[in-house]
């Protein structure tokens, strides 16, 4: 029996799991959606009758009753003493964007359709608590734009012969907009001098080069540089080993717009010519 590689999909409704399973078609998984979990091994089966043509899977899955989630946790724990490589990833998002996505649509809650939304996202998140917690990857797609869901998504998941090193994202963020989600690490850079309060760097952005010049004019910009070098230095080689393939780095600043910018653009560079694939979101650059 060939082994598979096979995603299993879940979560909260309006968390963009349809999204997500169109993202790893794109990525060059065999896709199936509403699959009852009884029908798996069965389904598994089929796939390895198929002379190897078809190696990875992906599969929406709802679980929204606790019976149906313990069939799920034996059939899966039953494939990965198969031999097969089994993932559960796990979409949610916040209360106030879940309902703000529902209203957007005009669509009810499916699992309380005649009930305020708000009910049925809470009810639902109850239901789901126990999947949850044995997920293996949770993504909170509260701040994703369906594009960057896909993105995210593709750069972890995508099947390739050759071995990849590991994907490095930095978020740069304000801290008065709230600390984003799905961070493994966090760096707050507040402590560098604001040119917030410099009038002529107050409008620009840690992407012009004059705010750059001034925020590594401060001495302690260098030494946080340093410092990270051998931070990182220290830690990814060990990510690596664990066969991690994605990392995401936070950089914070008051308004995400000035130090924590430039700090991302600077690990950017310096990640980027060890031969890692970085990306940078900025995620309050924008904001006033």
């Amino acid at each position: 029996m060939a082994a598979l590689n096979l995603v299993v999909i879940s979560g909260l409704s309006g968390s963009g799991k349809s999204h997500a399973l169109k993202a790893f078609e794109d990525a060059g998984y065999f896709c199936v959606d509403n699959l009852p979990p009884a029908l798996l091994p069965t389904f598994v089966e089929l796939c390895n009758q198929q002379g190897g043509e078809i190696k990875n899977v992906a599969l929406g899955i709802d679980i929204r009753e606790r019976v149906f989630f313990g069939d799920l946790a034996q059939v899966l724990s039953e494939l990965k003493a198969q031999g097969h490589a089994l993932q559960l990833v796990f979409l949610e998002a916040r209360e106030e964007v879940l309902v703000r996505r529902f209203s957007e649509s005009r669509r009810p809650h499916p699992l309380l359709p005649h009930m305020p939304v708000l009910e049925g996202v809470r009810f639902e998140r109850e239901r789901l608590s126990e999947l949850r917690k044995h997920a293996d990857r949770v993504i909170d797609t509260s701040t994703l734009t369906v594009h960057e869901l896909r993105d995210l998504l593709i750069r972890e998941f995508r099947q390739e012969s050759t071995a990849r090193r590991m994907t490095i994202s930095l978020v740069t963020f304000g801290y008065k907009f709230g600390v984003p989600y799905d961070i493994d690490l966090l760096f707050d850079v507040r402590f560098i001098r604001n040119p917030f309060f410099v009038p002529e760097l107050k409008a620009l952005t840690g992407e012009d080069a004059r705010v750059q010049q001034y925020v590594f004019g401060d001495p302690m910009t260098g030494q946080l540089l340093e410092h990270l070098g051998k931070l990182f230095g220290f830690l990814i080689p060990l990510y690596e080993r664990d066969q991690r393939s994605y990392l995401n780095i936070g950089i914070g600043c008051t308004g995400g717009r000035h130090r924590s910018v430039t700090i991302a653009l600077r690990l950017q560079a310096q990640f980027a010519a060890l031969g890692y694939d970085v990306t940078v979101m900025n995620r309050d650059l924008q904001k006033p």
